[in-house]
């Protein structure tokens, strides 16, 4: 398999780059998130921006060797949750239902996509893709585990605002946490919530172990052999 960059944005290269999509509505959720207040409306969009995301997920693990049926079982209820929690964001019960089903799934397209990473022995152009969109998901896997945390163990998590954080702040301190740079004033204030990040610390470094670096090897083993035939 080619590693030569698409040529083009159309149809064809968005249907062979699914990672890429996914990666960039990933991204484009993290820039939308701070404009949609807290308005009914803009909660109700954001059910929209995460139904889209799981979709997008979706779509990039059936491109995976992981078994899709068991995404969409996890999927299906986390679109129907996402869209009921724009309509009872104070609701403890259906916030924590949702982020019990939204944590297993993100976790699942995580697995889904490094085991799609570890199927090849060539890097290609939505490996690389991929790469960036697996770290985005394992962040949003988190970001959901802490919404349980602060429910479950009120308290968990302090910062500017008082109370519960809102679910913005936590995927900050999540990608924080997951890239160690440690730059965040979401902190971790019980013991429940200081376990869960630094399993989320463990993982980020772990995954520049394995997933990255293998990336990086395996492309200079391909310039080597492209130096060896030349």
């Amino acid at each position: 398999m080619s590693a030569a960059l698409p040529t083009g944005f159309g149809f064809e290269g968005v249907r062979r780059h699914p990672s890429a999509v996914l990666l960039v509505g990933q991204l484009l959720g993290i820039l939308t998130y701070p404009f949609l207040g807290t308005s009914t409306a803009g909660r109700l969009l954001l059910g929209v921006v995460g139904t889209v995301i799981v979709a997008l997920a979706l779509w990039a693990v059936h491109a995976s060797p992981a078994r899709t049926w068991i995404a969409l079982m996890l999927g299906a209820p986390a679109v129907v949750l996402a869209i009921w929690e724009a309509f009872a964001p104070t609701s403890d019960a259906v916030v924590l239902t949702s982020a019990l089903v939204h944590a297993p799934f993100y976790f699942y397209v995580s697995w889904a996509m490094i085991s799609y990473l570890f199927a090849d022995s060539e890097v290609t152009t939505d490996e690389l893709y991929a790469t960036g969109a697996t770290f985005t998901v394992v962040a949003w896997a988190f970001a959901y585990v802490f919404v349980a945390t602060q429910i479950v163990w009120p308290g968990s998590f302090v910062g500017p605002t008082p109370g519960d954080q809102p679910w913005f702040s936590l995927l900050f301190c999540s990608f924080a946490s997951l890239t160690g740079v440690g730059l965040s004033d979401i902190l971790p204030a019980l013991p429940q919530a200081r376990a869960v990040v630094m399993l989320e610390q463990f993982a980020g470094v772990m995954y520049l172990a394995l997933v990255v670096s293998r990336l990086v090897g395996l492309t200079a083993m391909r310039g080597l052999r492209r130096d060896d035939r030349d």
